[in-house]
């Protein structure tokens, strides 16, 4: 490579670098300017708040893109200040895994590169044996959402349902979708391996996801949701890197549930994975791919949701008490995507689901899924899979499946927002 080219490829990551710094600043600078106008009263009642979020750490670990990761022991998480588990009994594995069905394609490994996003803060060390990594929740994250501890990391409407009955949209944006669907069955369970993107967002309340659900009750009241997969959320995490995240509600978001471990619920028993934490590395335009793989099962035993991350990292469950509908069974599985439109102007906003580009684009530009299954009663993995598809604004982001041998059941997803077709 000549001396000119280095220099230039030199001055592009400075560039880059440069961008995404300030753009952090920008978002953190919200946070801290409501910090300033704080008494200290008022930051010493947010702390003791906090405190009840943060649990003690026996090793701190400090990632490259400015979170703290708390080792906390197991015994110890939040999981186990929720009610209903003052007298779970903790359950170190799961007793049943899914039977793969015979000739189903494998979901541990990819076609051409086989390439595995995991997390960024694995640069900075790990936690040790006996102990959960735990994103640390700070004041500006609070302030970030108006300083209310109690709402911070919660939703606010119902997600995608493709019978197309849906309450009002609430006043903090639309939320649009992409999505490919099952429902009419039981299901005890879902897995699919996603591509991870950095998909821009241009207004600060707004994110992007890519995720899978799983759904059972009433869209209006009484719905159980389980749920995870990556998204950028400046909002809720104080930057624009994909991170890995899960819900659960079992009230249709009203009281119940939040993002990752920002309430007691799940719990958590790999030490090699943070919920909430930066994904890294990610896939690149017309060049490498990189998944993050998801399987989340109902051990028919203990009736606990346990999820899968990567080609075999058990990173917890959910535990059975939680649900009334999810006490049996999931009647319907969405993947896809999702984004909030505030359209601040009038105008649709810019904010990219995926990786931006359409999904007539195909692989290496547009966003996908594949290797879509389901488990059924009898504990088997199924991937002949029949989805039904929606896409509520296909001129903004849409969705085209497909199948194949190596990939299964596979859709591309996604879009840019804003662009001559999708104006409203």
């Amino acid at each position: 490579m000549s001396c000119r080219r280095r220099l230039s490829l030199v001055l592009l990551l400075f560039l880059i670098h440069l961008a995404s710094a300030l753009e952090t600043g920008a978002i953190n600078a919200t946070g801290t300017a409501h910090r300033r106008r704080l008494s200290r009263r008022q930051v010493l009642e947010l702390r003791k708040k906090l405190n009840n979020i943060n649990k003690p750490a026996v090793h701190t670990i400090r990632s490259p893109d400015g979170d703290i990761i708390d080792c906390v022991l197991i015994s110890n998480q939040p999981a186990f200040d929720h009610p209903l588990l003052k007298d779970h009994k903790l359950q170190v594995k799961p007793d049943f895994w899914p039977d793969q069905e015979d000739g189903a394609a494998s979901t541990e490994s990819s076609p051409g590169d086989d390439k595995v996003s995991y997390q960024l803060w694995h640069q900075s060390g790990e936690c040790p044996e006996g102990t959960v990594p735990i994103r640390r929740t700070t004041i500006d994250d609070i302030l970030r959402v108006g300083g209310s501890v109690s709402r911070y990391g919660r939703k606010a409407r119902p997600p995608p349902n493709p019978r197309r009955i849906r309450p009002p949209e609430p006043a903090q944006g639309s939320h649009e979708h992409a999505i490919a669907f099952i429902n009419g069955g039981q299901y005890y369970g879902a897995q699919a391996s996603l591509n991870v993107w950095k998909p821009a967002i241009q207004v600060p309340n707004e994110f992007s996801l890519s995720q899978m659900w799983l759904l059972a009750g009433s869209f209006y009241g009484d719905l159980n949701s389980i749920e995870a997969g990556w998204q950028v959320s400046p909002l809720l995490y104080g930057d624009s890197n994909p991170r890995l995240f899960t819900y659960w509600t079992s009230d249709a978001y009203r009281t119940t549930g939040c993002y990752n471990l920002l309430c007691s619920g799940f719990i958590q028993l790999g030490r090699s994975i943070a919920i909430g934490a930066t994904i890294s590395p990610l896939s690149l335009l017309n060049g490498a791919q990189y998944d993050i793989r998801i399987l989340i099962w109902k051990d028919p035993r203990t009736k606990n949701w346990w999820m899968r991350f990567g080609p075999g990292i058990l990173l917890g469950y959910w535990p059975a008490e939680l649900f009334t509908h999810l006490g049996d069974h999931a009647s319907m599985i969405e993947w896809g995507g999702e984004i909030v439109n505030t359209a601040p102007r009038g105008h649709h906003t810019a904010t990219q689901m995926g990786s931006g580009h359409f999904p007539s684009q195909g692989f290496g530009q547009a966003s996908y899924f594949r290797n879509l299954g389901y488990v059924d009663g009898t504990n088997k993995l199924k991937t002949q899979v029949m989805l039904q598809t929606l896409a509520e604004h296909p001129n903004c982001y849409d969705i085209l499946r497909a199948t194949s041998g190596d990939w299964g059941n596979y859709f591309y997803y996604g879009g840019p927002g804003q662009n001559p077709r999708c104006q409203q």
